[in-house]
């Protein structure tokens, strides 16, 4: 199995409203793309200073099935259109569970 991790800080500028409908668009990702095994994502609890505000860690059978959602255009448009506008930072790791 592959489990693809990213973890998101927001710009200053977003919103609320943004980052709840990021999340929100992110999490019809499972109904759309079928290689997809197990899909969780929420914001930061605050726990610990200094943190990322967001994460995602999706699981996948193989490396294809992770290429298949990586490159899924349903993926790719949400990106564009709802997450990459509000990110300050990014940081994604790919590891063999």
């Amino acid at each position: 199995m592959i489990r693809h991790t990213v973890l998101f800080r927001w710009t200053d500028e977003a919103t609320p409203e943004r980052k709840q409908r990021a999340a929100d668009e992110l999490g019809r990702l499972p109904s759309l793309v079928p290689s997809l095994r197990a899909f969780h994502l929420g914001p930061d609890l605050g726990i610990n200073p200094g943190n990322f505000d967001f994460a995602v860690a999706a699981d996948f059978d193989d490396v294809e099935g992770y290429l298949a959602y990586r490159d899924h255009p349903e993926h790719r448009a949400i990106v564009a259109q709802f997450t990459s506008p509000i990110v300050a930072q990014r940081f994604a790791v790919q590891y063999e569970l």
